[in-house]
């Protein structure tokens, strides 16, 4: 059971990782790239869940985003990344900002955008 959406900013995509660390779901891994206009968050549950569960995950998702239909780059790259590929290899492959794979880490997100932010010199709308 997968779950794609597309988050405007950062903040959101840390509030997915934070209910995914805490909630009783089968989660199999989180893939979260960064993209100039916003976020593409990807969720893989290791098993279906219940009726009950998939409606409240979905209704959570949904508060948060946008169900999102990725062009092919980004769906080839998230592709490798399940079929095994190193996030750096994906990265200079398909030109994508990987920022997070495999369990939820708030760090890797928050270190993204400290330094995205650095180098910018900057704070845009979509790493707030």
């Amino acid at each position: 059971m997968e779950y794609l959406y597309f988050l405007a900013n950062t903040s959101l995509s840390l509030r997915v990782v934070q209910h995914l660390s805490t909630a009783q779901l089968p989660l199999q891994f989180i893939t979260v790239i960064h993209q100039i206009d916003g976020w593409v968050v990807k969720i893989k549950m290791s098993h279906y869940l219940t009726p009950q569960q998939h409606g409240n995950f979905r209704a959570f998702m949904n508060e948060l985003g946008i169900p999102y239909e990725p062009e092919i780059r980004v769906r080839m790259a998230l592709w490798s990344l399940e079929t095994g590929q190193s996030p750096l290899s994906v990265m200079r492959r398909y030109q994508v900002a990987v920022v997070s794979h495999g369990v939820p880490n708030q760090e890797e997100i928050e270190a993204f955008r400290t330094q995205f932010v650095k180098g910018l010199g900057y704070c845009p709308e979509t790493l707030g």
